[in-house]
């Protein structure tokens, strides 16, 4: 199978080591418009156009700045390429809801990388969960220095509102939020708190200018509450048991989540398989953080 790479920065360079070691790969072809970004992988054909790549790819890999995602999304779907996209899908809604158009008229595969969803702790854990009650996330990173295109909503809380949305597929009630710039030109910090219809209320926090990583959530239900670390890949489950609690630790089978979430996506390549369920759930993470940064913007 050949891929095209297309975005070969901190994130896309990550993509190319994986799709090196995935034996079903046997051609790479990469693209990026800053030809340095090219120069370290002289063994790889290269081009700064994505419209110059050959036409046999049997699939791209879109990492670039999230107001490119469109247009090049586009561009391959039109011609029946099954593409892949990093988080979030488009810059806005209507952007989004015309790649699932094309994707579902030309019934090629548009499939977004959410990656939790592929984390072993958040799969073991997730079996475990049933009609929450609250939900607390906290997603604290140090400052990037990139994907500053976006503001924190889009760049790292998209993740827990994904999460959370595949988690309790039920109807928002309402949405506060505050959020602050600090460096950027964007919200660096946000909070948000969502209360659903069925009752559970979540509430959120993402920074990128912090001191300490940390990416957890708990989700607490009737006498018991989920423990989870992304990072660690670990999932504990407290339980009341008469006056007592106690204490389980899930057994984790500790994977590369990124690697996973991408074997998927060429295992659904190599199948011929039409499937927009990943960009619908995409789309629908992007339409609540848009609307998160419009109460922010507001606030």
């Amino acid at each position: 199978m050949k891929v095209g790479i297309i975005g070969i920065g901190k994130l896309g360079s990550i993509h190319l080591r994986i799709y090196k070691e995935i034996k079903q790969i046997d051609k790479i072809y990469i693209a990026d418009t800053a030809e340095k970004k090219l120069h370290p992988f002289k063994d790889i054909a290269s081009f700064t156009d994505y419209r110059q790549m050959p036409g046999d790819v049997d699939f791209v890999n879109i990492v670039t700045p999230t107001y490119t995602h469109f247009e090049i999304a586009k561009f391959f779907l039109e011609r029946k390429i099954p593409v892949f996209v990093e988080k979030p899908i488009t810059c806005n809604l209507e952007e989004a809801n015309k790649l699932l158009d094309i994707a579902k008229s030309k019934k090629t595969l548009l499939f977004v990388g959410h990656v939790e969803r592929y984390n072993n702790a958040y799969l073991a854990a997730k079996k475990t969960i049933k009609n929450p009650i609250f939900i607390e996330c906290h997603r604290l990173s140090q400052y990037p220095h990139r994907s500053l295109d976006i503001g924190v909503v889009l760049d790292l809380m998209i993740h827990d509102l994904d999460i959370i949305l595949d988690l309790l597929k039920d109807e928002i009630k309402n949405v506060e939020a505050k959020g602050v710039k600090v460096i950027s030109s964007t919200e660096d910090i946000a909070n948000v708190r969502i209360t659903f219809k069925k009752g559970c209320v979540a509430n959120i926090t993402a920074s990128r200018i912090s001191e300490k990583k940390e990416r957890k959530i708990r989700i607490f239900m009737h006498n018991c509450y989920v423990s989870l670390d992304y990072a660690k890949q670990a999932a504990e489950i407290y339980q009341k048991t008469d006056n007592n609690i106690t204490k389980n630790v899930l057994s984790i089978n500790k994977e590369e989540p990124l690697k996973k979430e991408i074997s998927e996506f060429v295992s659904l390549v190599k199948n011929n398989t039409f499937d927009t369920d990943s960009a619908q759930g995409a789309r629908d993470a992007l339409e609540l953080a848009l609307k998160i940064q419009e109460i922010i913007t507001a606030n």
